[in-house]
């Protein structure tokens, strides 16, 4: 079964920059889209970015638009969420997500497309 883990989380401040990292293991991400989803306490999970399994696709939602950039490494079986101008609203666990999907250039954030989840990393923005 295909494991991830998330890393990368932590406390900033606001302005400040954090890059999450999704590793996998005991299976290639290349047949996998991947998406980045928050849960805040309190609140459901929310989905915020996906990449396509080429890496050539991808989706933001309006919150962070302009300010997260996902990205991903198959070589090193490794997807990345690059967060920028962080905002104390943005505090919250981050998980990413597996998407087993036949082509290579769409993803989606809807939650209930994903099989395979991390168990979550905390980020705190905060002064």
């Amino acid at each position: 079964q295909l494991q991830l883990v998330e890393s990368g989380g932590g406390l900033v401040q606001p302005g400040g920059s954090l890059r999450l990292s999704c590793a996998a293991s005991r299976f290639t991400l290349d047949y996998y889209a991947i998406g980045w989803f928050r849960q805040a306490p309190g609140k459901e999970r929310e989905g915020l970015s996906c990449i396509s399994r080429s890496g050539g696709n991808y989706v933001y939602v309006d919150s962070v638009k302009g300010r997260f950039t996902i990205s991903r490494d198959n070589a090193n079986n490794t997807v990345y969420l690059q967060m920028n101008n962080l905002k104390p609203e943005d505090t919250a666990v981050y998980y990413c997500a597996a998407d087993w999907v036949p082509s290579e250039t769409v993803c989606t954030i809807r939650r209930g497309a994903y099989d395979y989840w991390g168990q979550g990393t905390q980020v705190t923005v905060s002064l």
